[in-house]
């Protein structure tokens, strides 16, 4: 039985200017954690219970109405970037099998005259459920401003200003994802509810994420199971944030395994959200992430919707 356990940090003693000790010590125990895992914990993180619970319930709520209804906010040919995807289609890249699941997305709302325009469309919301989009919107503002005091911190751990991630996150192409896995019915099925991947973005935020199935891949090749507590936000890191640093923050394997016996058979929900950087943003290799060890692994920069696309294409999305 493995026996080794993924920190939960509180992310209040990087956050309460009273104690800037603690501060630093924060800092170096996320940057620690992040570079060891890829994945942390993070509570003390100030999203109200009852929006997070309210949120999921209009999740539900959507996911629960016919197949022809939900079709409705399904958009072809878009990737998935707005609205509803349904079953079997996103497959983990290097997968047989699609994942076992459907989903929303809603993205940034921004003005129709912004230059991001083209490549972020605007939301859908599903007039069958009222409260989804305020509680929806809601919960991804929240999770963004977590984000950001988590890159905070991260840019700290490598030498970086404290604020260098604002103004490439301030437009991201950043999505909230409620997810439907449904009951596993037969014991033939070949495939997990999400195959073993890596995230595309800078950093995910996976808020509920209380339910069993969640397994994070170690440096040592072993499955790590990691059921946070209830007021515990999963953080990990994506692959435009590994590129970025140059491995220095490793974006880790994980997958959505199926519980053992009666569990299967429950439906299982899960909220993450992707921060990304601005769709412009250049990732180009930090020159602090490179030395004489660790040499610059990616000569050539792409843009994050560059990286994105071709990402998308990977997992079938596009």
């Amino acid at each position: 039985m493995a026996t080794a356990r993924i920190p939960t940090l509180d992310i209040r003693r990087f956050t309460d200017p009273s104690s800037p000790g603690d501060r630093d010590a924060f800092v170096a125990e996320l940057g620690a954690c992040y570079r060891e895992w890829g994945f942390a914990g993070i509570r003390g993180h100030g999203i109200a219970t009852d929006l997070v619970d309210r949120a999921y319930d209009a999740f539900k709520r959507f996911f629960a109405l016919p197949q022809d209804v939900k079709m409705k906010y399904h958009v072809p040919g878009s990737g998935g970037a707005r609205g509803y995807t349904p079953f079997m289609v996103e497959t983990a890249k290097d997968s047989l099998y699609p994942d076992l699941k459907e989903f929303w997305h809603i993205g940034r709302e921004i003005p129709d005259d912004s230059p991001y325009r083209a490549v972020m469309p605007p939301n859908l919301w599903p007039e069958e459920v009222p409260e989804f989009r305020e509680l929806g919107y809601g919960l991804y503002q929240a999770l963004d401003a977590l984000g950001s005091k988590v890159l905070s911190a991260l840019a700290l751990h490598i030498g970086l200003p404290e604020q260098f991630f604002a103004d490439k996150t301030n437009y991201g192409n950043s999505i909230l994802r409620p997810i439907h896995y449904p009951p596993i019915t037969t014991p033939d099925i070949p495939n997990v509810r999400a195959g073993a991947h890596e995230d595309i973005n800078f950093i995910t935020l996976l808020v509920g994420a209380s339910a069993e199935g969640l397994e994070v891949l170690s440096r040592k090749g072993e499955w790590i199971p990691f059921t946070a507590d209830e007021d515990t936000i999963v953080v990990n890191i994506g692959d435009m944030l590994q590129r970025l640093t140059n491995h220095v923050y490793p974006s880790t394997t994980h997958r959505v395994v199926n519980p053992p016996g009666e569990k299967a058979r429950q439906p299982r929900y899960s909220v993450p959200f992707f921060l990304h950087p601005n769709p412009d943003f250049v990732i180009d290799v930090l020159p602090s992430c490179v030395s004489a060890d660790n040499p610059s692994r990616y000569p050539e920069p792409i843009t994050a919707q560059g990286y994105l696309e071709q990402r998308l294409r990977e997992i079938k999305l596009k």
